[in-house]
């Protein structure tokens, strides 16, 4: 069991924050499918993602009573284990949607793209503690792209855009504060600039679409441009106060796809309004700079390296979810952490919140 001191050292905020989102999300989500189920299944949604949102804490209080740095030795072991997923993906993987990224356990549809972020930030601290402060030549720095290429590749074969740029987004962010030079960074960038007219050619029919209705949904009205122009309906239709609760018609008429998953903060935008978005909004900030307060403060390399990843993901996550429900972002399928229903993401951003706060309870290594 944790001692008094470690206890004492827990972030209250984030665990208030992240209690917060939890709670809202059920109601947002209950108010999104309450209405296209049999009374009795009414709420089966809100049920499901309660029941996981607290079988996520108490995996969370368990991984409490563990260190941290721990999970550097097992970081190898995590990698092998996340490329025995994506493989598996490829092989006995279920389709939905036009792509294969889900896997069947009994009852419950896994998404291994989904937990290979958590591992591939793990992973990726591990290899990059032994070179921060040495990124100074593409010598050091081409081990590390390779080292996240590979998965990253599996990713978009299944098709999965969305999460493949997400594996980018946490590269980024954890080898900037590994201290990579701005030269190579910028040489980075450019290269990857010049490669994006190729980098086209490799992109499915669909997610084609997607890019090009992004500039003007209304070329594809009833198909791509469907889901960024209802979702805007919704959004300014909830005006400055929102329409209340479940008396979104945009979502409650099933005119809105997706309402409980990718496009949720359409749902939120409609019901409560631009104060009531504004307010979410703000707890993910704190949420944030709860991240980034907690990277600086973390006792060790692997410990910054770690929470900077999990920032980033979660930065990015929110960045682009919301944009995309406000037609600012292409849409790519990435979830609204902590807000969306699934299985899998909410374990992955629910243990990444877990690994926040040890790593803040040990940030001092006096308690050692």
């Amino acid at each position: 069991m944790l001692n008094q001191r470690l206890l004492r050292n827990l972030d209250f905020i984030l665990i208030g924050v992240t209690a917060l989102l939890v709670i809202i999300s059920l109601v947002i989500i209950g108010s999104a499918t309450h209405i296209n189920g049999p009374s009795e299944d009414r709420y089966w949604y809100v049920e499901r993602q309660g029941l996981f949102a607290l079988a996520n804490i108490a995996i969370i209080f368990i991984m409490l009573n563990f260190d941290y740095k721990s999970l550097e030795k097992f970081a190898g072991l995590l990698y092998a284990f996340n490329m025995i997923m994506l493989l598996a993906v490829m092989f006995v993987g279920q389709s939905a949607l036009g792509a294969q990224r889900w896997i069947q356990l009994g009852p419950i549809s896994l998404q291994p793209s989904e937990f290979s972020k958590l591992i591939m930030i793990i992973a990726l601290a591990q290899i990059l503690d032994k070179r921060t402060g040495k990124l100074n030549s593409f010598k050091e720095i081409i081990p590390v792209f390779v080292y996240v290429g590979v998965p990253f590749l599996l990713v978009l074969k299944q098709p999965d855009l969305g999460t493949s740029l997400v594996f980018l987004a946490i590269l980024f962010g954890m080898i900037f504060v590994a201290g990579i030079s701005t030269r190579h960074l910028m040489a980075i960038i450019g290269a990857g600039l010049a490669f994006l007219p190729i980098f086209w050619h490799f992109l499915k029919d669909y997610q084609k679409k997607r890019l090009t209705v992004f500039i003007d949904p209304n070329v594809d009205p009833l198909g791509s441009g469907y889901h960024i122009i209802q979702s805007k309906i919704a959004i300014g239709s909830g005006m400055l106060f929102g329409k209340g609760l479940f008396n979104g018609t945009q979502s409650q008429l099933n005119f809105l796809p997706e309402n409980h998953t990718d496009f949720i903060f359409a749902v939120i935008g409609e019901e409560l309004g631009f104060v009531g978005s504004t307010l979410i909004l703000l707890l993910y900030f704190i949420l944030l700079y709860r991240g980034v307060k907690i990277a600086g403060a973390a006792r060790d390399n692997f410990g910054m390296l770690v929470a900077t990843g999990i920032t980033s993901m979660l930065a990015f996550h929110l960045l682009v979810n919301v944009g995309m429900t406000a037609g600012i972002m292409p849409v790519t399928g990435i979830p609204l952490p902590l807000m969306s229903y699934g299985v899998s993401s909410l374990t992955t951003n629910l243990v990444s919140i877990g690994i926040l706060l040890n790593i803040y309870m040990r940030r001092q290594k006096i308690l050692f």
